[in-house]
């Protein structure tokens, strides 16, 4: 017969919850361990559209700490909390909110 290819836990927690994932495996010796796998992160999301940002990794927010400024943010403006299509809409709204303002000043210029 050949070696035993069950993995057994190695801490007490012995239900397949959300919180003990594990991956199987084989040690240099031949043996097959458990490796416990941690949680992952959604990542950060847009404020405005609710869509995950591309460019900032997807950690805990602990673990931000631990980690360069480069791989937290992206270089424009509104970087961290709002994705490119979100401050474009932005810009082109104050942009034609501030033409229809001269608009409207030119029209009541024109009836004096």
């Amino acid at each position: 017969m050949g070696k035993d290819l069950r993995a057994i836990f190695s801490r007490r927690h012995s239900y397949a919850t959300k919180s003990n994932k594990t991956l199987k495996v084989k040690t240099p010796g031949g043996s097959l361990v458990l490796h416990q796998l941690k949680k992952l992160s959604k990542g950060p999301r847009c404020g405005e559209t609710g869509v995950t940002l591309h460019g900032i990794k997807k950690l805990k927010m602990k673990a931000y700490k631990n980690v360069h400024k480069r791989e937290k943010t992206v270089k424009r403006a509104y970087g961290g909390s709002l994705c490119g299509k979100a401050v474009r809409d932005r810009i082109l709204r104050a942009f034609l909110i501030e033409e229809q303002k001269i608009v409207k000043k030119i029209e009541s210029e024109k009836k004096k």
